[in-house]
């Protein structure tokens, strides 16, 4: 199997792709990602949520404008170091990825310090060794890799730190017997009483929701969609044609969970 996922060398999607005992391929953005897998039929592996810092937007917004489905999630334990070339004393500047900046903002909001944000933790790391006084919050595969000495270890917010990810197909997954479904829910207005006539139907036929998150649909301001996955339970099917027949949906697929991120 190959996989494409986000790169350079170094990212914690490469190193979950490694580990998934496959060949890969390293795009830049997720952006990319999505628009090589409509291309080519390769399979995908993106980061969706993190138990920090939420939803992942690229990823979102992927899943609304191409033509993909989701064939399996999986999860990765995210712990990021703090790593520069020079002593505390002596940095002025900090180079993070967005999601770490927000996973790590405790440790971050201490040092005071500008933080430049960066595409990959990757290239947080190829920053910081081309700027005089700076840092960056990167794994300690990536310090190592670029032989930047860790200040500082562990420096998430919370020590449970996870991240999901999914696998993302052009062709709708084959499970029989899957574990999750998961729905783009686009109403197109907003009224009283929204939320309640699109959830309804799931209370109804004894569905649970793992998540719901609301994002920008691109129209107009305060117009939104939903991302809502459904726990594969009850009369799941009947209250997805349910919620077909009142609003538009995005059927994005049901698929197999790898692994277990359950609350302690």
């Amino acid at each position: 199997m190959t996989l494409i996922t986000l790169g350079p060398q170094g990212t914690f999607s490469h190193y979950l792709a490694q580990s998934l005992d496959t060949d890969i391929i390293l795009v830049p953005s997720i952006g990319r990602i999505f628009a090589h897998i409509v291309e080519s039929g390769i399979s995908g592996l993106v980061p969706l949520e993190n138990s920090e810092a939420g939803g992942v937007a690229a990823t979102m917004d992927g899943l609304m404008q191409y033509p993909v489905f989701i064939t399996a999630e999986t999860y990765l334990p995210v712990h990021h170091c703090f790593a520069s070339d020079y002593p505390m004393d002596k940095i002025s500047v900090i180079f993070a990825h967005t999601q770490s900046h927000e996973q790590c903002s405790r440790f971050v909001d201490k040092l005071g310090l500008p933080v430049i944000h960066t595409e990959s933790n990757a290239a947080s790391a190829r920053s910081q060794t081309e700027k005089p006084g700076s840092a960056a919050i990167i794994s300690r595969t990536l310090a190592e890799t670029h032989k930047i000495p860790v200040l500082a270890e562990n420096i998430e917010n919370n020590q449970d730190n996870i991240t999901r990810f999914i696998m993302v197909s052009k062709n709708r997954g084959s499970e029989k017997n899957p574990e999750k479904c998961s729905i783009v829910v686009d109403p197109g207005e907003n009224r009283a009483g929204l939320l309640y006539d699109l959830l309804s139907p799931f209370k109804d036929n004894g569905v649970n929701l793992t998540r719901i998150e609301s994002r920008p649909s691109k129209r107009c301001m305060g117009n939104y969609v939903f991302f809502i996955d459904i726990q594969c339970e009850g009369g799941w099917k009947e209250a997805v044609d349910q919620i077909i027949r009142i609003t538009r949906v995005k059927h994005l697929g049901c698929y197999r969970v790898l692994g277990d991120a359950s609350c302690r």
